[in-house]
């Protein structure tokens, strides 16, 4: 089974990412779910963004690769929006890795000055009308990673809510949330 460095988004590590981590782990991955924010959750986004805007984003991507230390090299990096600036740094730069599931968020592959690995598979999944992803350029960056980077895949769920994978916010969207669950596990299974 695969090993799995999961990075939760603005909130925190919510109740949501923690059930998110253990169905991974019900499936036989090993999960590992670091706390970017140092024990704290926030009821609002715009709480936890103002946070992460406080601390500094390169400070939160920092903590994230030092979460890595200590890990198997052989790890699938798993970011939900926010949580996606450290798993797409180590996908890039981090040697061995196995994998990248990037969720609500991809920022251009030249944020982190390499190049994509040929050999790390991707699967970047979000919102067709979510005002984050679709209106702040993700999805064109997502769709930039598509063309240039072989095993790599962009799925677009219909709506426009951000965090729609969170079962304990109320943006969850319980069918698309099923839809990209199901591919994540296809995805772990095959790059185990």
């Amino acid at each position: 089974m695969a090993e799995v460095l999961v990075f939760h988004h603005g909130h925190g590590l919510t109740v949501g990412m923690r059930g998110f981590a253990e169905q991974l782990r019900r499936a036989g991955h090993t999960v590992h779910t670091p706390d970017l924010y140092e024990g704290q959750v926030f009821d609002s986004l715009d709480e936890g963004a103002a946070y992460a805007e406080s601390t500094g984003f390169d400070t939160i991507t920092a903590r994230g690769v030092t979460a890595a230390e200590g890990l198997p090299a052989e790890l699938v990096y798993v970011g939900f929006s926010l949580g996606v600036l450290p798993a797409q740094k180590l996908a890039q730069t981090r040697p061995g890795a196995k994998g990248a599931l990037l969720i609500e968020a991809c920022v251009p592959v030249s944020e982190f000055g390499a190049p994509w690995p040929h050999d790390v598979p991707v699967q970047i999944h979000g919102m067709d009308a979510d005002p984050f992803f679709a209106g702040e350029g993700d999805a064109d960056a997502a769709r930039a990673v598509v063309e240039t980077v072989t095993d790599a895949e962009l799925f677009l769920y219909p709506g426009d809510r951000h965090l729609f994978t969170d079962s304990s916010l109320p943006s969850y969207d319980e069918q698309a949330a099923t839809r990209v669950k199901h591919r994540v596990l296809g995805f772990l299974d095959r790059v185990e």
